[in-house]
């Protein structure tokens, strides 16, 4: 059955450290025509459940922890039955967001997550926030990034739990050694290509974000 890349934008907020901010977000929602994981849960449930259609959700996958990308996580979990992974460094930030709840089950680096005949691996990739994961599906020739690389750079690290030189090793030493024609499928935005974004390494470090 043929493997699929789905996907919808939701609008909302991001609030952390007393600031607010609006967002769209990103969620990738890959699989088949039978079932599918869901990349991050946002902001609404209904625009997530349109994208899954009829399809069994074998897992709601959070790339990381901040309200913008797992606000409606449970809300969605009750709804399709499907356990929330998180990876466990980001629990600290998960419970700001859902204190009293704890996610379903863990990510851990190099697990390999299958649905239908996708494998997606989990890529331990920390520097936007402590757990942040990036998911890499060689056979689609595609790399879900979440908030850790953007078409233009790394994500921010200007706020808490996060850390710039953290998030360019991971960058560098997980995600640039990829093949340069992976689509990097990110959580806020455009995509672009890992062969797109290696150049210009030395221009972000330069620049400090």
């Amino acid at each position: 059955m043929t493997a699929r890349v789905d996907h919808a934008v939701t609008s909302g907020t991001f609030s952390l450290d007393g600031q607010t901010f609006d967002v769209d977000n990103n969620v990738w929602v890959v699989g088949n025509d039978t079932e599918c994981v869901v990349l991050d849960a946002p902001h609404d449930v209904a625009a997530i459940r349109r994208v899954v259609g009829d399809r069994r959700v074998v897992a709601i996958l959070a790339t990381h922890a901040h309200d913008d990308h797992v606000r409606v996580a449970p809300e969605l979990a009750k709804a399709t039955g499907a356990p929330i992974l998180l990876h466990p460094a980001d629990r600290v930030l998960w419970d700001l967001v859902h204190p009293g709840l704890a996610p379903d089950g863990e990510l851990t680096d190099g697990q390999e997550i299958t649905v239908g005949d996708t494998v997606l691996r989990v890529l331990h990739t920390p520097g936007h926030s402590p757990g942040a994961c990036s998911f890499h599906a060689p056979a689609l020739g595609a790399v879900f990034t979440g908030d850790t690389l953007f078409a233009g750079g790394p994500g921010a690290t200007g706020r808490s739990y996060s850390d710039f030189a953290t998030i360019v090793e991971s960058i560098r030493t997980r995600l640039l050694t990829l093949p340069a024609d992976t689509v990097v499928h990110t959580g806020h935005g455009d995509d672009t290509t890992v062969g797109a974004e290696a150049p210009h390494l030395q221009e972000w470090l330069a620049r400090g974000h």
